[in-house]
């Protein structure tokens, strides 16, 4: 059989250059002892989801740490998943959390295009070269004959794929193959495996350690009918050309591995390393699974920029699933940046990543609780442009009267800093009592309407916005005891049930009152900041509703 001609039939693309002509045009990088070239190639569809910032972490450090190359590249050889705006997605997800590209899409490099689509050539010119060699051939099994072989298989319980006596195409004859052509009948190409699943070899994972692999036996759909390659084929020649270093990706991964092998040996590259991640999973129940996009919101980027995470908090959090020895530095020193913490592939988990919520928003509020006032006023205000109400959009109107509502929940000025803030979207929603618009109390009091009222009355009719906080307490107090209330809380714990309550029973009730809240940061230093007439005419409000 001429395979000369025949890859020309096969693959008549007249864009096809000699293969020395790529070898040249993307040559080896020129870097730094110990520097690794990484890369993240998500597909377009639309979605970025925590696994793909897990990876994407662990791959820029890498890079960066030793002063090598991280890059993004697009695999949209799907082009039923592909999604318009998709490509935008990531970047502004990824560039969200402070993930930074070298090189890659829509950026720059000398090793692009960075879309798959747009590489088409260099595809085919190797699809040509397997051709010619006898490691590829052309396929015209129709969907209804791929699907008998897949129901036999099941059926009989065998090895499921397009192998061995199923590989109905591997060998047609010369005239077989012209005639198919004549009849205009659709082809894909297959790659011709030389492997054996009867044998077995050990292979070095960067994080799984050693592991044994079985040879590949499938003939694998290396160009599909539209000439556009399938993800194994075209990370082989990408990777090469690329000249990345190292592959750190998901342990699903780990099923395509012989196949990748062998088809990077068929092309006549160097493999490079592989290193397979865990998945992160979560708690559900009793049980432990992976997370799903489809059942946990928290999976998706977007959670996390809708409920208004710091980006470094959750960076901050990330770290400690990526490296164990994380968080015993992170203790040590605090206030460092993140990048200064030595990443190390050695240090990834073999087991499951667990995602746990509560302690990525103990993390939050750590970090969060280290803003100045105006740092969190102009992080709060934008995500309210982007995802907040129109009331919550009115709260930064007033920016001196909002610092002043932040600096008092964030305890700034005081003895110790609060640690209340998970997020913007929970942040403003505690912050809302301030605003008239935002102000919506319940008034839930623990004692009779009556009780309550008398209070909230005399209390209204001594305060002013002139008093310290000193004589402000000293009126409260006042009101307490007209109201038998105790106001010495060492004879109240003596003898709880000679009063109907203490001091702090009636602060409580002018909080209720005034912020719709039992439980809020200093009520005078609130109060100075609501001013006198919004104080008053709180008071008088829920005078009225009782």
């Amino acid at each position: 059989m001429d395979l000369v001609k025949l890859a020309n039939a096969l693959i008549p693309d007249e864009n096809v250059k000699p293969l020395s002509y790529y070898e040249e045009k993307y040559p080896e990088r020129t870097l730094e002892k110990g520097a690794q070239v990484t890369r993240l190639a998500p597909s377009p569809t639309g979605f970025m989801h925590l696994g793909n910032l897990y990876v994407a972490l662990a791959n820029e450090r890498i890079a960066h740490q030793n002063n090598g190359v991280f890059f993004l590249r697009i695999e949209d050889t799907d082009e039923k998943r592909k999604v318009e705006g998709a490509v935008e997605v990531i970047h502004s997800s990824l560039k969200y959390f402070g993930v930074a590209f070298d090189e890659g899409a829509d950026l720059c490099g000398e090793y692009g295009p960075y879309y798959q689509r747009q590489r088409a050539e260099i595809y085919h010119a190797y699809a040509k070269e397997l051709i010619m060699k006898g490691l590829a051939y052309p396929c015209f099994c129709g969907e209804n004959e791929l699907e008998e072989i897949r129901n036999y298989q099941t059926e009989n319980k065998l090895l499921p794929g397009y192998y061995g006596e199923f590989a109905k195409c591997r060998n047609l004859t010369e005239e077989e193959i012209y005639e198919n052509l004549k009849a205009g009948k659709p082809y894909v190409i297959r790659l011709k495996s030389q492997g054996d699943v009867e044998k077995k070899h050990a292979f070095h994972d960067e994080i799984k350690g050693d592991i044994t692999v079985t040879e590949n036996n499938q003939d694998v759909v290396i160009l599909k009918s539209d000439g556009i390659p399938t993800y194994h084929f075209a990370h082989a020649i990408d990777d090469h050309f690329m000249r990345t270093t190292l592959v750190l990706r998901g342990e699903e991964w780990l099923s395509s591995l012989p196949i990748h092998i062998e088809l990077f040996n068929a092309l006549g590259f160097k493999l490079p390393k592989y290193a397979h991640n865990c998945s992160i999973q979560k708690i559900d129940g009793e049980t432990r699974r992976k997370l799903s996009k489809r059942k946990d919101p928290e999976a998706s980027l977007t959670f996390y920029r809708e409920q208004g995470y710091l980006p470094e908090a959750v960076r901050t959090y990330m770290m400690t699933l990526l490296n164990s020895n994380f968080e015993e530095w992170l203790l040590k020193f605090p206030d460092k940046p993140l990048d200064e913490f030595k990443y190390s592939i050695n240090k990834m988990g073999k087991s499951g990543a667990l995602f746990d919520i509560l302690k990525l928003n103990d993390i939050s509020k750590t970090v969060m609780a280290k803003l100045t006032e105006k740092q969190a006023f102009d992080f709060f205000k934008a995500w309210a442009e982007e995802y907040g109400t129109d009331e919550q959009k009115g709260y930064f109107e007033n920016e001196e009267y909002t610092l002043k509502a932040l600096a008092l929940c964030m305890g700034i000025g005081g003895k110790k800093r609060r640690k209340d803030f998970v997020c913007a979207k929970q942040a403003t929603e505690m912050i809302s009592y301030f605003y008239d618009d935002g102000f919506a109390p319940t008034y839930e009091y623990r004692f009779e309407s009556a009780v309550v009222k008398k209070i909230l009355e005399q209390f209204k009719s001594v305060y002013s916005y002139a008093d310290d906080c000193s004589a402000w307490f000293e009126k409260v107090k006042q009101v307490a005891s007209a109201n038998g209330f105790a106001t010495d809380m060492k004879a109240y714990k003596q003898n709880p049930e000679n009063y109907p309550g203490n001091v702090s029973d009636v602060a409580e009730m002018l909080r209720i009152a005034t912020t719709g809240l039992a439980n809020t940061p200093d009520l005078w230093t609130i109060m100075q900041i609501l001013g006198e007439e919004r104080t008053l005419a709180r008071l008088q409000t829920a005078i009225e509703k009782l």
